[in-house]
């Protein structure tokens, strides 16, 4: 297949606002929008076809406030781990979109699945894992594409995340995702804006 010419630079201006979104408007978002972002992610690519990504919709005011004080617990702990400027700068990060984005999932690896029967996850089982990174990521450039943004919650327990919304012990939590339109649009990390961190240059290939 052949795109056409300027479907390269399209694409490398996707992945460039393809930003971590955690400052949301509170409007809804239709579900032919949802529905399109689903359809990629049933697309991406998974170890031995096994589609291990499991979608738990985090939707009732309960099970939201359930993952809210989840994150402010972890978010507490994490703090405690920095001192001085450090500790004042992580205080003012907003590192969750959880009190504002219409649209919360919690994505699952179900490690027990029988689909593709173990092929390519015999000798490592964390391929699995993997395969719901990359599904992840690939809804995220469809959503963006669409004009919503996505934010990854990772200051979570994963075990109290599970327990909170009463699911299998053999489903393991690979991200906590906040959805909807974003505030401003970005092309450079928030993390870099406010001085957290700098991305690096990319590193020389060594072909031996």
């Amino acid at each position: 297949m052949r795109f056409p010419d300027s479907f390269p630079d399209e694409l490398a201006r996707l992945m460039r606002l393809r930003r971590d979104t955690r400052r949301f408007r509170t409007d809804p978002v239709p579900d032919t929008v949802l529905e399109r972002c689903l359809d990629c992610l049933d697309t991406a690519p998974s170890v031995g076809l096994s589609q291990p990504w499991r979608l738990v919709s985090v939707a009732s005011p309960g099970a939201r406030q359930s993952m809210r004080d989840i994150f402010r617990d972890a978010n507490a702990t994490a703090l405690s781990g920095y001192d001085g400027e450090q500790a004042r700068l992580y205080a003012g990060l907003k590192l969750s979109g959880m009190d504002r984005a219409p649209v919360q999932w919690a994505v699952f690896c179900d490690e027990a699945t029988e689909q593709g029967s173990g092929l390519g996850a015999q000798s490592m089982p964390e391929m699995r894992r993997y395969s719901v990174v990359c599904a992840v990521m690939q809804m995220w450039l469809a959503a963006r594409a669409q004009g919503l943004g996505m934010g990854w919650v990772s200051i979570l327990d994963p075990l109290r995340v599970r327990e909170a919304l009463a699911l299998p012990g053999d489903w393991r939590l690979v991200a906590y995702l906040c959805l909807g339109w974003p505030e401003t649009e970005e092309t450079a990390p928030e993390l870099e804006r406010l001085g957290w961190e700098h991305r690096r240059p990319r590193p020389a290939l060594v072909l031996r």
